[in-house]
């Protein structure tokens, strides 16, 4: 069965060349061997005789040309990125979290971090399950006992995070701040004033007439969005680059209250983010890893359960945190549902198209209790980046999608190293294949999240050469560790 879908899938694909192929060769046997000298004098005199015809031909054709070329959409190239690697110090094992517990009920009995002993025991139940190793990161302030939540705290973070990230990329690509003209900065529940693009333009000494985005409030997928955003605007202003900088902050937002629906964002959010450097200049094409071939946003927000599914708010006790409902696991397969739909035309193969197509066909006139046909696209993606939002949603997807365990090694492996960075993960991923060396020339990345709101948003690449890992890769220390066995 496997050997005859291959062969349908290679008829499809190469129908059209397999069929032109012989019909050429015919033409030009019978041409070759009917045309004489005297045709070509005839042809000759024909063309000389039609001067104004020809002129307007190639007027038109010129013309067509040109408006081609000057409407057509400017390639976006990714030069290169940077994930930030958090100092040792900054590494958190559940034993630790254990012992801070400890320490701060040793010093203040009153300060119940968890709140009841049952609520305790879940949070530590979560965490075991997550998926998460012993070599996640938190910032400093959670490390204190008892944990600092200031606005000074979080800005600390914050500058640790996008600065070292910043800096990476720059001393890897060797680009000069005054030459980038757009900045876009997504940070979901830490926005402070001046905001924290601004807070970029003011370190690295930016250019004023830089146009410089903040983005807040849009949840884990935000990272797409951001590159969404910078991809429209490369459509407008030439010759210059974006710097896109995804990141989420933890130490002012971690939930210290016993409401179980709160508790779990502490189990899964750890210490991370991310720089990328997109261009639009064709010179960049030679030395940039990636051209971003689409992006597809999906937003289920207009139905209730899907905007209040993930919210931050306040519990009974005034206590801010992030709940989680139980309706998450149906919106967020809907939402995935949708954005696959869209993004399936535009990369899956004309034989996978016909196979949903039949499917689809048969379901709505024939019998309707046959199921969706689920399209292959490992015939179109090389490698799957899918936002590691927790062990259940990598399992849902990769069953979904008809994954393998390699394909979803990427999102589990990043989810044991480095948690849920949140927006950032996808770029960790991606550096993780590349630290694996699989990512070679033609091959396609796709790049899934989901987020607040409720979103799911998508972005594939396509590897402009054999792509290795850039300097100071966040797995360049531990790639020979992974992929891990975890237990069940």
């Amino acid at each position: 069965m496997a050997n005859v879908k291959l062969i349908y899938h290679f008829l499809i694909t190469h129908f059209f060349k397999l069929c032109l192929l012989p019909l050429i060769a015919l033409v030009a046997t019978t041409k070759a061997s009917t045309l004489t000298q005297e045709d070509f004098q005839n042809l000759w005199l024909h063309l000389q005789h039609n001067l104004l015809t020809l002129t307007i031909l190639f007027a038109v054709f010129t013309f067509v040309s040109t408006v081609y070329f000057l409407t057509r959409p400017r390639p976006v190239y990714l030069v290169d990125y940077s994930c930030h690697l958090p100092p040792p110090h900054q590494k958190i094992t559940v034993q630790t979290i254990r012992n801070n517990i400890k320490k701060n009920l040793e010093i203040n009995p009153s300060l119940r971090l968890l709140g009841e002993d049952s609520s305790l025991d879940f949070f530590y139940r979560v965490l075991e399950r997550s998926g998460l190793g012993e070599e996640t990161y938190i910032p400093n302030a959670l490390h204190s006992v008892p944990p600092l939540q200031t606005m000074a705290a979080a800005r600390e973070e914050t500058e640790q995070v996008i600065f070292d990230a910043i800096d990476n990329l720059l001393a890897n690509t060797k680009v000069n701040t005054r030459d980038i003209g757009i900045i876009i900065l997504n940070s979901s529940t830490f926005n402070p004033t001046p905001s924290l693009s601004a807070m970029v333009v003011n370190k690295y000494k930016l250019r004023s007439n830089i146009k410089s985005i903040n983005l807040g409030g849009m949840g884990c997928s935000a990272g797409v969005i951001a590159i969404d955003l910078a991809k429209d605007l490369l459509q407008v202003h030439k010759n210059t680059y974006a710097l896109v900088v995804s990141t989420e902050n933890i130490s002012r937002n971690a939930y210290v209250g016993d409401n179980k629906s709160m508790i779990v964002a502490n189990c899964l959010f750890r210490l991370g983010g991310a720089a990328v450097l997109l261009s639009n200049k064709s010179e960049d094409r030679r030395r940039s890893k990636y051209k971003l071939l689409h992006t597809v946003r999906t937003h289920t927000g207009a139905d209730d359960k899907s905007f209040r599914c993930v919210q931050q708010e306040d519990d009974e006790k005034g206590k801010t945190g992030v709940s989680l409902t139980k309706d998450i696991t149906s919106v967020a397969g809907r939402t995935i549902t949708k954005n696959i739909a869209t993004l399936g035309p535009l990369v899956l193969p004309l034989s996978e198209k016909l196979l949903f197509f039949k499917t689809y066909i048969h379901k709505k006139y024939f019998d309707d209790k046959i199921k969706h046909y689920v399209p292959d696209f490992k015939r179109a993606i090389d490698h799957f980046c899918i936002h590691p939002g927790g062990r259940a949603l990598i399992d849902e997807l990769e069953k979904n999608l008809g994954l393998s365990p390699v394909d979803v090694e990427p999102s589990r492996s990043t989810l044991h190293r480095f948690g849920n960075t949140s927006s950032s993960s996808i770029w960790y991923e991606l550096a993780y294949t590349e630290a694996k060396g699989r990512m070679k020339r033609g091959n396609k990345a796709w790049q899934i999240a989901l987020g607040s709101g409720f979103k799911c948003n998508s972005a594939v690449w396509v590897a402009l050469r054999n792509v290795n890992p850039s300097v100071n890769s966040p797995w360049e220390h531990c790639i020979d560790k992974y992929p891990v066995k975890l237990d069940l």
